[in-house]
């Protein structure tokens, strides 16, 4: 042992399913959940993206992702209605009546039983974690219940699966190295317009791609506010209703977005400046 080490360290393996967890524990972080560990393995956090729209189930999972459904009996969901949906959809084959849905929506979520949503993972069962629409914890309040569970010492494992930011980003030409994306701009006007001049200057001047988003029924008044505002050499995209039978993708400077007539009312879409 190197002299300078503070306290001892010791392995434990525990093998289940040809995979081996290793659990290594140091005299000075030993904790409940580390302990219990060492006896009885917890099952697995797993992360499953949802369509982000209705008719693009299909296109929207993979194989595995289908199997995978078909082990588990327990999810934490945001949306209880879209996640049954999802689960017929890919191929669930157990009776919906024995699944068990904790629900983290909105209007749950203040009175949520966070102890509760990890008892089965706690006792080694698998429990899966599905958003709304698209993949949980990116913009997304799942992000607490993943927190959680790294806290807990729960393996976390995210799968495949379609998430809007990433796909806007993909089709918009711009910037993929270094980008960021920032929610939903300000709703008072002045507050939003000042927002949008501090995205163009840092897009331009550090060559970054900025993302964000707005309630769909104010997407027309976005879109007027940047073209009022932006520069005409500055770049613009608009990714709208990605994956479904009328996604639209426009990508071009201000000073052509100005030429034409678009309408993106009510239509879940992502900004991009560049």
């Amino acid at each position: 042992m190197n002299s300078n080490e503070t306290g001892y360290q010791f392995r434990a393996f525990y093998s289940q399913e040809m995979h081996e967890t290793q659990i290594l524990i140091n005299q000075n972080t030993i904790n409940q959940h580390v302990l219990l560990r060492l006896y009885m393995p917890y099952g697995t956090l797993y992360l499953i993206p949802v369509p982000l729209t209705d008719d693009a189930a299909l296109a929207s999972y993979t194989p595995y992702l289908a199997q995978l459904i078909n082990t588990i009996d327990e999810y934490i969901v945001e949306n209880e209605k879209t996640a049954r949906k999802f689960l017929k959809q890919a191929g669930l084959q157990r009776p919906q009546s024995e699944l068990i849905l904790h629900d983290y929506g909105k209007h749950a979520r203040g009175k949520a039983d966070i102890a509760g949503f990890f008892a089965g993972l706690l006792a080694g069962k698998d429990v899966g974690l599905m958003s709304e629409a698209g993949c949980p914890g990116v913009a997304d309040p799942g992000s607490d219940i993943v927190a959680e569970a790294h806290h807990r010492g729960i393996r976390v494992a995210p799968l495949v699966g379609p998430s809007s930011i990433l796909l806007a980003l993909m089709a918009s030409g711009f910037n993929g190295q270094s980008f960021v994306f920032h929610g939903y701009l300000p709703i008072e006007k002045g507050a939003r317009a000042k927002k949008i001049k501090d995205l163009e200057q840092v897009a331009h001047r550090e060559k970054q791609t900025q993302l964000f988003i707005e309630t769909p029924f104010r997407n027309n008044q976005l879109l007027t506010e940047i073209l009022r505002i932006g520069k005409p050499q500055t770049n613009l995209c608009v990714a709208c209703n990605l994956t479904a039978a009328d996604e639209q993708i426009i990508s071009q400077p201000l000073h052509i977005w100005k030429k034409g007539n678009y309408d993106f009312h009510k239509k879940p879409a992502i900004f991009l400046i560049f």
